[in-house]
């Protein structure tokens, strides 16, 4: 099968073309700015040449129709007509308790989904954008949709249950939720591949580290818990926002600073950080430790700051786990950062975790970089979000899922 995945955000799609039978990506790329002037679309055919085409989008909808426009070209498309595509994927952020795993899109999915819009109101919203869209240039294409917050959906109670009066969740759905989830799903899936041990008897912790960061802990092919919350505000502190704090400094900053809820809400978010504790320099990694290697002191905190949460996090999932076979590195941050890596390794010792330092110097590759040695593996594995999209749009077909 050849499915097309959509990745839809409020002024961009990224899409690609995966045939499901070979698991490869035909093509792929991205519309940026829709709605904005100056509006183009980046697209490559594997092993061909990047082609960026500036053009008015207006709506998502002429930006679907230009992403349909490029995989169909003569010359460059991989596909002959939308005939070809058997089946088109959707990332979706946020399913609430409504949506455990990923579910053919029809008019009642799409009405839970828009009930869901308060709780992420950046994202949900624009992922209905580009179904709709979809549905309306392809009518007789089968849809599927694949939430970021499903494969957290195992966690117990006590572990997504918040310390406010139970009525907020009856109400409100207040709880903990998880996200990235296709990217742990992933992850923590092809860890046992490559160790060739069965899913179901690992106890994997999986690292996305990136901009945005969560941990996840997977026990026998189930998350447990996660570290982000009802928001991705809440767990680690990541490249620019706080992630989980006292909550009353929320107050006590408004009060001093002035601000109202949303715009305390704003620093938390676009202000913290590694980039506010290392004093606005940056929020990526690869300046921080730059600086840090040349003496910047708060470029070293927000760092060892970053790595601290980890290493805590880690720790209680252990516990939560009784045990851990496999720690697994992915994202912007976990795939090319050795010295993160070694940062957060050299707490693990009292795990029985050794890396091999040469192996570590990877980057963007999928590798073991513990020693033979190591009680716990530790892998890298470059996260393959697309993929997993396409894989449980194909299972979602053939009714396997």
């Amino acid at each position: 099968m050849k499915i097309l995945v959509i990745n839809c955000g409020s002024s961009s799609l990224k899409f690609q073309i995966i045939d499901s039978d070979s698991e490869q990506c035909l093509a792929k790329g991205l519309c940026e700015r829709i709605g904005i002037e100056g509006s183009q679309i980046t697209y490559q055919k594997t092993g061909g040449e990047k082609e960026v085409t500036q053009a008015p989008m207006p709506t998502h909808t002429e930006a679907i129709q230009l992403v349909i426009d490029a995989i169909t070209n003569p010359k460059t498309g991989v596909v002959s007509s939308l005939d070809e595509i058997d089946a088109v994927g959707h990332r979706t952020v946020h399913g609430g308790e409504k949506f455990s795993k990923s579910v053919l899109i029809n008019d009642e999915v799409i009405k839970t989904m828009e009930s869901c819009n308060e709780l992420a109101p950046l994202h949900n919203p624009a992922n209905l954008i580009g179904i709709r869209a979809c549905q309306e240039l392809m009518p007789n294409t089968p849809m599927v949709g694949v939430f970021d917050t499903a494969f957290h959906q195992t966690m117990p109670p006590e572990a997504f249950i918040y310390g406010l009066p139970y009525e907020y969740y009856e109400k409100y759905g207040v709880r903990k939720y998880g996200f990235h989830g296709t990217s742990h799903a992933y992850v923590s899936r092809r860890a046992a591949e490559m160790l060739n041990r069965r899913y179901e008897d690992m106890k994997t912790i999986v690292c996305h580290l990136g901009n945005g960061a969560s941990i996840s802990a997977v026990d026998r092919g189930k998350c447990v818990d996660t570290s982000m919350g009802m928001t991705p505000l809440a767990g680690l502190m990541m490249g620019t926002r706080s992630g989980s704090i006292d909550p009353g400094i929320i107050e006590f900053i408004a009060h001093k600073e002035g601000l109202n809820v949303e715009q305390a809400l704003e620093v938390l978010n676009k202000k913290s950080g590694v980039y506010g504790v290392s004093g606005y320099l940056s929020s990526d990694f690869r300046d921080l430790e730059a600086a840090a290697n040349k003496g910047d002191k708060k470029a070293e905190l927000a760092m060892k700051a970053f790595v601290y949460r980890i290493i805590m996090y880690v720790g209680g999932y252990v516990a939560a786990m009784d045990g851990v076979d496999c720690i697994c590195f992915t994202a912007g941050v976990g795939e090319n950062s050795p010295t993160i890596r070694t940062m957060i390794c050299n707490y693990l010792f009292y795990l029985g975790l050794q890396i091999d330092q040469k192996k570590n110097q990877t980057r963007g590759e999928e590798i073991e970089i513990s020693t033979d040695y190591s009680r716990v593996k530790v892998l890298v594995i470059p996260t393959n979000e697309e993929l997993m999209i396409a894989r449980d749009t194909v299972a979602i077909l053939e009714g396997r899922l």
